[in-house]
């Protein structure tokens, strides 16, 4: 199985940051211009680019959407964008012009019923964004541990018949410390759909070994930003070419 390599643009004010363990007074500015970034990851072979709206997701509303419209419309690149979606307005806003996933997240533990409706309304281009504290899902932009499990919650919605989710361990995001990638592959046992990790990354032996556990996706932010490798090395380590 191969495993898709999913650069990561957070954006926060207009600018791509990165959070320590989604702390919003832990921030870095990596570059003034989500799209130049998102442009520079497709040139480099990118298949996908992921965005996340970093204010969107604090505020529960779409702030940065303007640079994942301008991403999806002008990049050969498939573009999947989480953050601050809270209605079904939000998912068309998006769907509608060009961006080819939306992850609904907060509201998947808040509104559930709406969230069903949506993966069983809108199939592949909905996917589930499960961040997880210590096995628990946390929400509105990691600032809440709610007391749901996170492998309880990935069952539901698989159930329910959504195809993609993507699990980030919080303790692990943003530190290069590696990524938990043995709660990736439980979630994707439990759940029997495609699961992205999200988190920890730091070289290229991590996304080998989460492609030798047969893990569908990998989601790189920091480890691209400070050059622990290029985007070109990681997508020719798991073998595009």
């Amino acid at each position: 199985m191969s495993l898709t390599i999913y650069p990561a643009i957070d954006m926060r004010g207009g600018k791509c940051v990165r959070l320590l363990q989604g702390d919003y007074d832990k921030e870095t500015i990596y570059g003034d211009s989500p799209f130049a970034m998102a442009k520079s990851f497709a040139e480099a072979g990118a298949e996908w680019i992921h965005m996340v709206d970093l204010d969107g997701a604090k505020d529960g509303k779409r702030v940065n959407d303007r640079f994942v419209i301008e991403a999806a419309q002008k990049l050969d690149a498939k573009v999947q964008i989480g953050g601050g979606i809270r209605s079904e307005a939000d998912i068309l806003h998006y769907l509608e012009n060009g961006v080819d996933r939306v992850i609904i997240g907060s509201i998947a533990v808040s509104n559930p019923e709406f969230a069903i409706e949506m993966i069983q309304k809108y199939g592949a281009k909905i996917a589930v964004g499960i961040d997880a504290k210590n096995g628990y899902v946390a929400t509105h932009g990691w600032l809440d541990t709610s007391s749901v499990k996170a492998i309880d919650l990935g069952k539901r919605f698989a159930d329910a018949g959504a195809e993609t989710f993507i699990f980030t361990d919080i303790a692990t995001d943003g530190t290069l410390a590696g990524p938990n990638i043995e709660a990736v592959w439980e979630l994707a046992e439990v759940t029997g759909k495609n699961v992205i990790a999200s988190g920890g990354v730091s070289s290229l032996t991590d996304l080998q070994a989460i492609a030798n556990k047969g893990i569908n996706g990998a989601i790189v932010g920091k480890a691209l930003y400070e050059n622990r490798f290029t985007l070109k090395e990681a997508l020719e380590e798991v073998g595009v070419k």
